[in-house]
């Protein structure tokens, strides 16, 4: 492959060697606006199965199909430039069998461009995360409090309270850094237990809810930007999004029933419609920019009635 033509993004292998060298920084993203804005800032972004519950009202992940991960992961990928874009295989891909999992996230990755996929579970996924990493998909684990169990485990409930707790987790840890996945979520665990798994495994911990003793930090979008009425203990707002957006709709309302919106500023004197340039099959139609100011398609004023 020419320079030109090669891969820009981060990937897999980048991720993992940042581990003991720089903290990792990532976010959800669930489509094309705010993932530009974050691929700014992170490592790598989540199109998270978490997208079920903050962008379209499920109770839970559970409901989240293929056919949805793979529209948002598409648009994900579309806007991000430069970081690492992994995907959520939601609940029901992935659990039957290696060859079913192998399938579904050969699939998504062809569908999407993405970089990487992500499983929930430990012991029980090693070897699906093994026969994958054989085959060419980059697998980033999640184990600790994994969503997609919801009701097996009776709510979304911290994990590793009890410390004889702790064995098994650090067992799941263990086993899917041997399987071969490039870093592993550790998600609402107490911080000593994530201290401990952090300093025992060779790949990056990325913590929700599991402290900074992890390797890097995860957030869902929506939660950390105050879009999300109800968040877990472990977030912290770092804007009021939701407010912003209420006032401006709010703004916007009274001035369209008070006739004041729009205004001569907003409000076409002439229309330029596009004029066919380079033959028969360039179809004359105005697109949003030929409808600004600039534009460099050649265009003919045709007076307003």
């Amino acid at each position: 492959m020419s320079k030109d033509g090669a891969r820009q993004r981060l990937m897999a292998p980048h991720i993992t060697a940042k581990k003991g060298l720089e903290t990792i920084v990532s976010l959800t993203a669930y489509h094309a606006h705010t993932a530009a804005i974050a691929d700014k800032y992170c490592d790598f972004l989540l199109v998270g199965d978490s997208l079920g519950m903050v962008m379209h009202g499920f109770e839970t992940t559970v409901p989240v199909t293929l056919d949805l991960m793979i529209m948002h992961g598409r648009a994900v990928v579309r806007g991000a430039r430069r970081a690492l874009v992994v995907i959520d295989m939601p609940f029901g891909s992935y659990e039957e069998s290696p060859s079913v999992a192998f399938r579904n996230c050969a699939f998504v990755m062809k569908e999407t461009d993405c970089g990487a996929v992500k499983l929930e579970g430990g012991r029980r996924m090693a070897k699906t995360i093994a026969y994958l990493v054989e085959r060419g998909i980059p697998v980033m684990a999640h184990i600790g409090l994994t969503p997609q169990s919801v009701n097996v485990i009776g709510g979304f409930k911290p994990q590793g309270q009890d410390k004889s707790e702790w064995a098994l987790i650090e067992e799941d840890a263990a086993a899917v850094a041997r399987a071969g996945a490039f870093a592993v979520v550790l998600e609402a665990i107490p911080e000593p237990l994530a201290a401990r798994i952090t300093q025992n495994i060779a790949i990056p911990t990325i913590g929700i809810g599991a402290s900074k003793a992890c390797d890097g930090q995860i957030l869902v979008m929506e939660d950390m930007l105050g879009l999300s009425p109800k968040v877990p203990k472990f977030v912290k707002t770092f804007g009021s999004v939701g407010e912003a957006i209420e006032l401006a709709i709010k703004e916007y309302s009274q001035e369209v029933r008070a006739g004041t919106f729009p205004e001569t500023a907003h409000t076409y004197t002439t229309f330029e419609v596009a004029e066919v340039v380079d033959g028969p099959d360039e179809r004359a139609r105005p697109s949003r920019g030929d409808l600004s100011q600039g534009g460099a398609t050649k265009k003919t004023k045709i007076s307003s009635t």
